[in-house]
Order: structure tokens, then C-alpha cells, then sequence
């Protein structure tokens, strides 16, 4: 006999209890209750920005025992896996892409578990509730990005697609220090590391690292003023709102590193990092003046700096960047999970992701080879 379950909507993680969130979705700080719930406080998600709430949890016997983070779309901004032709070409055919349902962590490029149960039944219970609500609601589709590996077995039996792609982290072998990493490169790439990090770290000033309670108010005003000029060049407009920021202070500034560059005090450039029991995550970066390597500097290495002094085993940069193989980092696979309403549609998509998937795959196996482990003098 099939266990039976309730599935349940909420307009607002709130409605959940933050406590039975995190008990199912572990530790990754991106599906924690605090960062979500942030998310919707500061009314960076919600109500006019295209990221409306649905979190879906399923109850056995009257308790919670799996959920998973679900919004009901209208663009395919802040999701970074990238929909937009398929969007493009629903539509010239007479379809409506948008509402879709988006299973994932808004504004994040980073894996971690969207189904989050520990039972399996669970879990499928909660792929196949994700399509009943689309079918129900009229959307599009589901798609479940940033989902981890072992999600990705579950979901094709449940007639998901699963999608490949890549991002570029670099890997703790447990180093001593960043000077022994930088014995395993090859030896141009080694000078030319030494060389970056000299130049930036002479630009004027001091670069600091803070978390926890050495995190103020004031530091995040000049984060801000970071963020809003990033933001503005790359998106047209910022992502997050100001309260997002003071809600993570309140909530999450022991998850935090921010790396500053600061001359006579005054914040001129910043990195904004979250710290996971296993890795340090590059969120984001900004600055008010521009300067030589300043960027990789706090971006790159001195998150590696950090991973190597706390013992953590990899580091997330963020989305995109070839530019980071030079520095160290290394291809890795992303994945993500895809079902599409219209059966035509789901099998265009179908033959276009067998394509990607293997030219992916033959990428990243190339991008590993020429990478800067490669000794070639």
C-alpha cells in the first residue's frame, strides 16, 4: 500500500516553521529558512518582482516531512540557467511560456538539495506535486535548477530532462597554505598568480576580511553602494534590496565573509561571500574606484586564503568566467531538471539537451585538460 500525503502550498516561507525547514534541508545556507525568508522581508522576491512564493511541503500522519522552495515566475531573470531561447521560440510558435514554476534558490548559482526529505517517496512525491500544480495553475512547465546529482536520478524517472552545465570552483586538496596550491600549477601560471596578487594588494590600502559580529551596518552601507553599480551594469537593476542586507545581518552574519579593500578606513571595493559547513560561496562584488586585479584578488584568492585556513574543501565563485582557470579553478558540472506541459515542446527540448549535454561534456573535459594544473613549464 502507497504511503499517503497531503501536499500543501505557502504564499511565504514564514508559514512554515523554521525549525522543521531546516531540520529537512540540511545545512546548505542558500535553502535555510533564514536566507529565504530574508528574501521575501526585504521584498527582494514577492509581490512586482517575478518571483512570487509557493514553497510546497508535503504532510504524512500530520507532519511536515519534505519540502522544497517554489515560485511562480513571469521572466527568467536571476535563475542562471539559461531558458531564454526556449522561451523565445514557445512563444513565435502560439504558446505562453510565462507563468513557469521555478524549483530553486532565487539569485543563486549554486547547487545544493531542492527536494529536501530524506525518505525517496518524499522526494518523487514532491516532483510530481510540482506538475500538478502547473498542470492546475496553466503554467508552462517545472524546472528545478541547481539541483543536486542524486535528485537528477529522481526526477528522469519522473519524466523530468536533466541539463548539464558548468561552472568553475576550485578544489581543496588539502593545502597548508596558498603558496603550496600554488606549487601544483604550472609554472607560468604560478608567476603570473604572485605577480596579480602583488599588484592588487598594492593599491593603496588594506584588505580585510570580516564576519560575525566584526560585520556593522556601516560595512553594508558601502556594500550597497557596490552592489547597486554592479547590479545596474549587469542586470539594469539590482536583484536584492537594501533590507536584504540588514536582514542577513540579523540573521545570518555568522554565514557571512565580506572582504573589503579599504583605504585610511573607507571601503573602496568588497566581495560578498557565504560560508557553508564544506565551502565558502562568491555571491558578489563591487566597487567605487578602479584598480589593477583588485577584482580577482577579492573574489578569488582571498576566498581561497579563507577556504584553506578553515579547512574547507572547495570554493564556489559564481556563475560563468573562464577567466577563472588562470586562477586555479577548475570545470564543474550543474545540474538542473526540466518538464515542459506541451508533450511537442518537451520534445524539442528533449533532442536540443541531448546535443548540449554531450558538447558540455567534451568542454568541460578540454577545459580540464588545458587548465592550470597542466605542467607545462
Amino acid at each position: 500500500m502507497s504511503t499517503s500525503f497531503t501536499l500543501t502550498t505557502h504564499a511565504a516561507i514564514a508559514e512554515i516553521p523554521a525549525e522543521t525547514w531546516d531540520r529537512l534541508g540540511g545545512s546548505n545556507p542558500f535553502t535555510t529558512h533564514r536566507f529565504l525568508d530574508a528574501l521575501e522581508r526585504s521584498g527582494s522576491v514577492g509581490p512586482g518582482t517575478g518571483w512570487q512564493p509557493l514553497h510546497l511541503t508535503v504532510e504524512c500522519a500530520g507532519e511536515i516531512v519534505g519540502a522544497a522552495p517554489l515560485y511562480a515566475k513571469s521572466h527568467s531573470q536571476g535563475e542562471y540557467i539559461f531558458d531564454h531561447a526556449w522561451a523565445q521560440a514557445y512563444m513565435r510558435a502560439g504558446g505562453r511560456y510565462y507563468p513557469k514554476l521555478q524549483c530553486a534558490t532565487p539569485f543563486t548559482p549554486v547547487s545544493g538539495p531542492r527536494l529536501l526529505a530524506s525518505d525517496s517517496e518524499v522526494k518523487r512525491a514532491l516532483l510530481a506535486g510540482m506538475m500538478q500544480i502547473a498542470e492546475r495553475a496553466g503554467c508552462s512547465g517545472v524546472h528545478v535548477t541547481f539541483c543536486d546529482e542524486d535528485e537528477v536520478t529522481l526526477g528522469e524517472t519522473a519524466g523530468y530532462l536533466p541539463r548539464v552545465t558548468q561552472q568553475f570552483h576550485w578544489f581543496n586538496r588539502g593545502y597548508a597554505s596558498f603558496d603550496a596550491f600554488l606549487t601544483e600549477l604550472s609554472s607560468r601560471k604560478r608567476k603570473a598568480i604572485r605577480k596579480e596578487r602583488a599588484r592588487a594588494q598594492a593599491f593603496g590600502g588594506d584588505i580585510v576580511q570580516l564576519t560575525g559580529d566584526r560585520l556593522e551596518p556601516r560595512h553594508w552601507d558601502a556594500f550597497w553602494n557596490f552592489y547597486q553599480d554592479t547590479g545596474s551594469r549587469k542586470w539594469g537593476q539590482p536583484y536584492l534590496t537594501r533590507a536584504f542586507f540588514d536582514h542577513i545581518q540579523d540573521s545570518m552574519r555568522d554565514d557571512v565573509l565580506l572582504v573589503l579593500a579599504e583605504r585610511d578606513g573607507e571601503p573602496i571595493a568588497g566581495a560578498l561571500n557565504f560560508i557553508g559547513p564544506d565551502a565558502i560561496y562568491g555571491r558578489y562584488w563591487g566597487c567605487v574606484e578602479d584598480h589593477a586585479f583588485l577584482h580577482f584578488e577579492l573574489c578569488y584568492h582571498q576566498a581561497i586564503d579563507y577556504a584553506i585556513l578553515h579547512g574547507l574543501t572547495r570554493v564556489e565563485a559564481g556563475a560563468q568566467g573562464e577567466h577563472k582557470l588562470a586562477r586555479g579553478y577548475l570545470p564543474a558540472e550543474i545540474h538542473s531538471l526540466h518538464w515542459l506541459r506541451d508533450e511537442g515542446f518537451l520534445r524539442a527540448v528533449a533532442s536540443y539537451l541531448d546535443q548540449e549535454r554531450e558538447a558540455m561534456g567534451e568542454e568541460i573535459e578540454l577545459l580540464t585538460d588545458w587548465g592550470p594544473f597542466r605542467k607545462n613549464g
